[in-house]
């Protein structure tokens, strides 16, 4: 297989400690309708949340996994035990494993996030 071109991503990544990226592939908006109901599918309480550009989050695990939607905006999170920087867009999907460390900051148009917990 050839190398990628620069700045090319991949649709779909299982990256460092069992993080998951699933980028969204199309020129319209993810609706949020269907961020919900990707969760209510499955049988899980979502919260929706915005926070304003350059906001910060320090670095922290959670005892869960989470899964995020990136609906509006951008946030970059950074997981320091693999030294990663994963930059979401709208309509992208991050999954972090229980106990992975991370922390994010806000992109310059801020950001809305729809996500969940799941035991």
């Amino acid at each position: 297989m050839g190398e990628r071109p620069p700045g090319e991503r991949l649709l779909y990544e299982t990256l460092a400690d069992g993080v998951e990226v699933l980028r969204w592939p199309h020129k319209h908006a993810l609706p949020e309708r269907e961020v919900l109901a990707f969760f209510a599918a499955r049988g899980i309480s979502a919260s929706r949340w915005t926070n304003a550009a350059g906001s910060t989050y320090d670095v922290h695990a959670h005892d869960y996994r989470k899964t995020l939607f990136c609906v509006g905006g951008s946030i970059t999170f950074f997981l320091p035990n693999s030294k990663l920087e994963i930059s979401l867009a709208p309509g992208d999907r991050l999954i972090l494993p229980a106990g992975a460390l991370h922390g994010a900051t806000v992109g310059t148009d801020g950001v809305t996030c729809i996500e969940a917990a799941e035991a």
